[in-house]
């Protein structure tokens, strides 16, 4: 068993029907081997649109990462009662394992009544002993060298995190087995229908689950809930913070679910069930202290479905990023200075800041990280918020992190690894005295958007120095990175940080700050 190539156990979301149960366990792979056709314009009219497909992630660790399933004859090995054929015992690392929870919640394998979280989460702490039973048998390590990865979708990671933070859910020898966790869409602060979380008497089919009174209590953080009011928190005793990928979806409108009504009743800036704001996780040090946010990602799909967040390639290259990635860039926006229309210096003016970033690898169809105000997912500052001085922490804003991998490069001669970010900050929507001031405003206007280019070349060797390059578009970086056109650096350390300053063509009104790039090796 060699880094990164850990076996993936995935872990499936909620199932809140038997029929949606019986539809689950009659699936081999519970919904991870599920693909997608997007239709995307095609230059000739007269033509058909082009498709672009993602055959599935389950296919594409197959085909690109040499992973394999884990059934044999049509038995699953994960089966205690299973036996190997000839002198190959157990499974290869490169395997991925599926978290067959609902079986027993069917009618087809058990007495198709839904069981309480608390027995997934047990049932996954004995699945995780039991692979590294299996791939220490096969590859000849010690136990206690034994590494996987979570991969859950939804409900999936609330059962992750049981583990991870129960120890009365799962044992320290399955957590220490756990290196990263990567999840889609998981409701990490509960879910909220018409603005209000789930209550917790509302017990058919377990959907109090997703109440916040019900996870503090499976995730043993009571405490923490009486102190935060919210349970998107993950101490660093459980998994460090760093470890943990949170991918959001942000396109509610193709979530299908009881005929559209989820959609409707959870409203914008959500996925079609999970809001934005409750589908990423915080760290909490040993004092209880929240630290910093698990690298996070944004794409426009839904929760799932058709152009869900588990069968898209945005998820799946974040994901494989994540897991087998070099590098990793965390996106941050630091405000200097934000400058107001002169008719309303000296007035008691409130604004909301909507912060975009859009980040593509060089040469893809489809972008990494995705953040836009149309799609209810910028980051957000009020005028308070970056001009009073007692709120200064608030002018450095986290936008996303992003993975970068060299075995991904669209050329294998070139070392390096190079993505542009579209970033921009929209026109507030100035208020004086409470009222909309309409004068000098125009609707989805910038106050400042550019495209930062970015090229990154690792070392060849441990002690070695990275080689990096950036510049605006607009001064003359053009469409993709050219040594000549842009500033270049070298850097010793193992973690670094890249400054590009930007602001306004002007400060009446404007904004004056920097991107800031925190660089470093992963993996």
């Amino acid at each position: 068993m060699q880094a990164p190539h850990y076996p993936i156990i995935y872990v499936r979301g909620y199932a809140m029907t038997v029929a949606e149960r019986d539809d689950t366990t009659a699936d081999p792979f519970c919904g991870f081997n599920l693909g997608s056709t997007v239709y995307r314009a095609a230059v000739d009219r007269q033509r058909p649109p082009n498709k672009f497909i993602f055959e599935s992630p389950l296919l594409r660790l197959m085909s690109e990462f040499g992973y394999q399933e884990i059934y044999e004859d049509g038995y699953d090995i994960m089966d205690p009662n299973w036996s190997p054929k000839g002198d190959q015992p157990g499974i290869p690392a490169r395997s991925v394992v599926i978290h067959r929870y609902y079986d027993g919640g069917s009618r087809l394998l058990g007495d198709g009544k839904a069981q309480p979280i608390e027995a997934y989460v047990k049932a996954l702490n004995a699945l995780i002993l039991r692979v590294r039973d299996l791939v220490v048998a096969r590859e000849g390590i010690a136990p206690a060298d034994f590494k996987c990865y979570l991969v859950a979708h939804s409900m999936g990671g609330l059962v992750c995190r049981g583990l991870l933070q129960n120890p009365k859910l799962g044992s320290a020898e399955a957590r220490k087995a756990v290196a990263k966790l990567f999840t889609y869409g998981t409701p990490h602060n509960g879910i909220e229908v018409g603005g209000i979380n789930i209550p917790s008497w509302l017990s058919a089919s377990e959907m109090n689950t997703f109440n916040r009174e019900r996870i503090a209590e499976f995730l043993n953080m009571k405490e923490v809930f009486k102190r935060h009011g919210r349970v998107d928190y993950l101490p660093a005793s459980a998994l460090p913070i760093e470890n943990v990928f949170c991918m959001v979806g942000t396109n509610r409108n193709d979530y299908e679910a009881a005929a559209g009504l989820s959609r409707a009743f959870v409203g914008h800036g959500s996925d079609g069930l999970v809001k934005i704001a409750n589908a990423s996780l915080w760290g909490l040090d040993a004092a209880g202290q929240v630290t910093q946010s698990a690298a996070t990602g944004y794409a426009y799909r839904a929760h799932s479905g058709y152009f869900g967040l588990v069968n898209s390639e945005e998820a799946y290259q974040n994901l494989v990023r994540f897991l087998f990635g070099d590098v990793r860039v965390d996106i941050w926006l630091q405000v200097d200075e934000v400058g107001l229309p002169p008719a309303l210096k000296g007035q008691k003016v409130e604004a909301l800041y909507q912060f975009e970033l859009k980040a593509a690898p060089r040469g893809k169809r489809w972008q990494l990280t995705r953040r836009v105000a149309e799609e209810d997912s910028p980051a957000c500052r009020t005028h308070a918020e970056l001009t009073r001085p007692a709120q200064k922490g608030a002018r450095l804003i986290y936008l996303s992190t992003v993975f970068l991998a060299r075995s991904a490069r669209v050329n294998p001669q070139d070392p390096s690894l190079a993505y542009h970010m579209d970033v921009g900050v929209r026109v507030p929507d100035y208020e004086v005295d409470n009222r909309f001031w309409p004068n000098g405003h125009f609707e989805g206007a910038y106050l400042f958007r550019d495209q930062l280019v970015v090229k990154l070349v690792p070392p060849a060797t441990p002690d070695g120095a990275w080689q990096v390059a950036h510049g605006w578009h607009s001064q003359g970086a053009g469409v993709a990175p050219g040594n000549d056109a842009l500033t270049q650096q070298t850097m010793a350390q193992s973690r670094f940080e890249v400054r590009a300053p930007f602001a306004s063509a002007t400060m009446a009104p404007g904004i004056r700050g920097q991107v800031l790039l925190s660089v470093s090796s992963w993996g």
